[in-house]
């Protein structure tokens, strides 16, 4: 296990067996996502994207969470991580709507816990997601008061349908695992201690196809994927940007903060627990 960010321990980094596995680690702060983690989780997906003995990466939290999304305390303060949240064309880093730059490998989201908002549409992202039984999802930008700009209102409806999606992102209501599996959101509930193991076999059995296939398969499955989706991601970006310009109020952030966070975690506590769901055999995990 490697710190990625020396010093900080915010971003964790584990090859093993052709697999990297990266590790957000503020679990005091649910790994928040600060401006110094985004850049070093882009960093480290550049590295692993890079590094011609790793085939397959994941991303994980470390418990309880998966990803709070942005650190509201940032956002309120000096906003650096919200504003490098929000790409525009011809602006350095990811293309808009996207949270880090395109990488060419397979990436398995192990959601372990409460995805949120940012963490959420990070999950999105991912090409394939395994899901813990403690994991959870939601979006609340509408609570926190900033529009969406790593693509939840396109992914979203595209992951679960259009009007799951806007009650999700309207109420700021959770989708517990079952449920998410049932949408088609995830592909897989595991009991807790077994979301890497399952993560790991996954991997491995993604390894097991044809180097050059595998590769090829997935950049057409991702373009195939990203038909008009470009479009929406900078419509969405535009709309995030102008937001930010008209209506971003950073002091109601921090008035709503404490409210954001006790009505999140009442959800999660009046939550029952989700059974697992049977494993998979051979192949049948798909993303």
């Amino acid at each position: 296990m490697v710190d990625a960010d020396p010093g900080t321990g915010e971003l964790l980094v584990e090859r093993v067996d052709g697999v990297a596995v990266l590790t957000l680690h503020r679990p005091k702060a649910r790994n928040a996502l600060t401006a110094r983690l985004i850049r070093t989780l882009r960093a480290a997906l550049a590295a692993a994207d890079a590094d011609d003995a790793v085939d397959v990466v994941v991303l994980t939290g470390a418990d309880p969470a998966f990803c709070a999304g942005l650190d509201l305390g940032e956002v309120a303060g000096s906003g650096e991580n919200l504003r490098l949240a929000q790409t525009r064309p011809g602006d350095a880093g990811p293309p808009p709507g996207l949270p880090w730059e395109p990488t060419g490998k397979p990436l398995i989201g192990a959601i372990n816990g409460p995805a949120i908002t940012g963490g959420f549409e990070l999950a999105l992202h991912c090409d394939i997601l395994i899901a813990s039984q403690r994991a959870a999802f939601a979006d609340t930008h509408t609570r926190v008061g900033v529009l969406p700009s790593w693509g939840m209102s396109v992914l979203l409806p595209r992951a679960v349908g259009e009007r799951r999606a806007l009650r999700m992102s309207l109420s700021g209501e959770f989708l517990d695992p079952v449920a998410a599996r049932d949408a088609g959101l995830v592909s897989e509930v595991v009991p807790h201690d077994d979301l890497l193991p399952a993560a790991h076999r996954l991997a491995q059995r993604i390894r097991a196809s044809d180097p050059a296939t595998r590769v090829a398969f997935l950049a057409s499955a991702r373009a195939i994927a990203a038909q008009g989706t470009a479009d929406a991601l900078a419509a969405e970006s535009r709309a995030a940007a102008a937001w930010l310009e008209r209506g971003f109020d950073a002091g109601g952030v921090a008035g709503r903060r404490a409210g954001i966070v006790a009505g999140n975690r009442g959800q999660l506590t009046a939550a029952p627990a989700a059974p697992a769901a049977p494993a998979a055999s051979g192949s049948g995990d798909a993303g």
